[in-house]
């Protein structure tokens, strides 16, 4: 806990290597007493954060929105970005189905985890849309957990749209064993299927060069696909000051982590366990820039607009928003 005198509060964040001086205490907000909280997934601070646990936390991007859209919308963003993922990776198939581009998705029976339209579903959703004429209401879809059987979310709102058959998996069924027996075609899902891990031959990845099309994506979008925020109760946007000393906060703490990645190159990464990974940092600073990482509106607002049409397209929320309805006021020059 920060000890400095200020308004208190309590933050949920998950640990990630760019916000673990956050939680350890290396970097503090000015002026605000903060009891730092996390989760051993980071589904759980949504929801603590949506059940009114928090002041601030990390929320999915569509957990956010889904609540935006409730009559009295009960949290803003600020334009800290802690997770995202390139997320083609993302689409699964079993081998069997005759699922060889993303056209033959088109009429088939595909698993989503979590949610109909996690993060991790409503980026690959949009891009199949946008790149390949393949929309969600082409298929039929079955929401449910990838490796462990998941109750659906009822802590936050599901909307479905009307022309999109939606259903949850069988009670004690996971996506992943349903994958890997044909019972569905393809999977979306943030967590990769246990069935890939192991080898199995009955499961594959729709882009199997997944990397080289991400890159590729990246190169000619300018989009490293964010999913999560930062949201604060909408009593705090009456303290811009507090929602500056946050926002700089987080971004200290992001650029301690990065810091450590420049410097050590000097060295190899000699503390890092993966073998060339010099090589994988030097080309991703060469693609991504030199901060490839970032937070700010400026650096993310096409990155953020897509995913508010992409949710909008896909029946998630009432109205097509832009970044400016979604993001502190105070905080829409960074």
């Amino acid at each position: 806990m920060e000890t400095m005198n200020g308004p208190d509060l309590t933050i949920g964040i998950y640990r990630y290597e760019h916000t673990a001086a956050l939680l350890d205490g290396a970097v503090r907000i000015e002026g605000v007493t903060a009891t730092f909280e996390t989760a051993p997934l980071v589904s759980d601070i949504f929801q603590r954060m949506v059940q009114g646990h928090f002041d601030v936390a990390e929320l999915g991007l569509t957990y956010f929105l889904r609540t935006f859209d409730l009559e009295n919308a009960p949290f803003m963003a600020l334009p800290i970005f802690p997770n995202r993922n390139f997320r083609h990776s993302a689409i699964f198939v079993n081998t069997a189905s005759g699922i060889e581009e993303p056209r033959d998705l088109a009429g088939r029976t595909v698993g989503e985890f979590g949610l109909y339209g996690h993060d991790a579903g409503v980026w690959p959703k949009g891009i199949l849309a946008d790149e390949h004429g393949v929309t969600p209401d082409q298929c039929r879809w079955i929401i449910g957990g990838t490796n462990h059987p998941l109750p659906p979310f009822d802590w936050i709102p599901q909307p479905v749209p009307a022309d999109v058959d939606v259903r949850h998996a069988p009670n004690g069924t996971t996506l992943g064993d349903m994958l890997e027996t044909g019972e569905i075609d393809a999977l979306v899902s943030v967590d990769v299927p246990k069935a890939l891990l192991d080898g199995s031959p009955k499961v594959a990845r729709l882009f199997p060069d997944y990397e080289t099309v991400e890159r590729d994506y990246y190169q000619r979008t300018g989009i490293f696909p964010p999913m999560h925020v930062i949201a604060v109760r909408s009593e705090l946007l009456d303290q811009p000051e507090v929602l500056s000393a946050v926002y700089h906060a987080f971004t200290e703490a992001k650029e301690l982590a990065a810091r450590r990645y420049r410097e050590g190159a000097t060295k190899q990464h000699m503390a890092v366990m993966t073998p060339w990974f010099s090589e994988l940092f030097a080309e991703n600073r060469r693609l991504l820039g030199e901060d490839w990482w970032p937070y700010g509106l400026q650096a993310n607002r096409r990155a953020t607009d897509t995913f508010l049409r992409y949710h909008y397209d896909q029946g998630l929320s009432r109205h097509l928003l832009t970044s400016e309805d979604i993001f502190a006021p105070g905080l829409l020059g960074t």
